[in-house]
């Protein structure tokens, strides 16, 4: 086990740390950017869950599912999450239906709690009870987007002429009040993350609006954002192997022919991630290797 996570007890009320990757857009890297965070603290030593939440495509449970099965047809130990699905209910009553989802959920958590120190739950593209239930629970929700306006849209209203923010969108007011539900249950802050992800190199008058407007929701809505992944082929390349970039170097990179410069640069970028989540248990870690 690595060091940084060697010395990390569970107390008799030990709660696992809730990260929730969360929007209700498709096609941000959600399920990625989910599935890169779960390896890199299994590699770190740390014990992890997950749960999809979206049990119509399953992006996640198919990535781990790929992971399995490439361990096996190649005779490979790689670490492994322990992964839940909750299905929605099939009750055609909505407080039938939310109640049971709630049972769903509550079950599936409890079966991760007692032994992990972190569950990383992945919620569908859309606004649905399980995906609201899950946002109220985080501890960290992140919220990837592709560094755009149509992807800011799903955070805020910006007008056309000023690029100024004029109100917060759908989600961004259902997060508040997430945010406002979860204080007053148990008086915790849900620390939101928006992830950056496809962030050019180069510089653009696209870029530096985008980077104003977050800015401003920084100020307004209490955001923190955080460059993710770049816009890299290998992505793709490794979903259908269910590795990931972490991997590479134990797999001798893909198709045997090592890791290339590219794939090195993008491991740190997966890296610079996990340490800019500021997650608690791990920031905690290393406060005692630097005592």
């Amino acid at each position: 086990m690595p060091d940084s996570a060697a010395a990390y007890k569970k107390s008799p009320n030990h709660r696992p740390h809730l990260i929730v990757l969360g929007n209700e857009k498709g096609g941000s890297g959600k399920s990625t950017t989910a599935m890169h965070i779960v390896v890199a603290l299994l590699r770190e030593g740390y014990s992890v869950g997950t749960i999809d939440l979206d049990a119509r495509q399953k992006s996640l449970t198919r990535y781990i599912e790929n992971r399995r099965a490439y361990c096996k047809a190649h005779d490979f130990k790689l670490p492994m999450p322990d992964a839940k699905t909750v299905a929605k209910s099939e009750h055609r009553s909505a407080d039938e239906a939310e109640a049971d989802e709630k049972e769903r959920f509550e079950i599936a958590y409890g079966e991760l709690a007692s032994n992990a120190d972190a569950i990383v739950v992945d919620c569908p593209g859309s606004d649905t009870f399980l995906s609201r239930l899950a946002h109220t629970a985080a501890d960290t929700l992140v919220t990837p987007v592709n560094d755009s306006f149509v992807d800011l849209d799903l955070l805020a209203r910006v007008n056309a002429d000023t690029f100024k923010v004029e109100g917060p969108s759908l989600y961004a007011e259902m997060v508040w009040k997430a945010r406002q539900r979860r204080a007053g249950a148990d008086g915790k802050n849900i620390d939101w993350v928006v992830l950056r992800n496809r962030v050019s190199s180069l510089h653009a008058k696209n870029k530096e609006r985008v980077e104003a407007v977050l800015n401003e929701l920084t100020k307004r809505i209490g955001i923190r954002y955080i460059p993710g992944l770049g816009e890299r082929v290998v992505y793709r390349e490794l979903f259908p192997r269910g590795l990931t970039l972490m991997d590479l170097k134990e797999a001798g990179g893909l198709d045997g022919k090592g890791l290339s410069m590219s794939h090195v640069a993008a491991r740190q970028e997966v890296r610079r991630l996990l340490d800019s989540l500021a997650l608690p248990f791990r920031q905690k870690e290393h406060q005692k290797e630097t005592a």
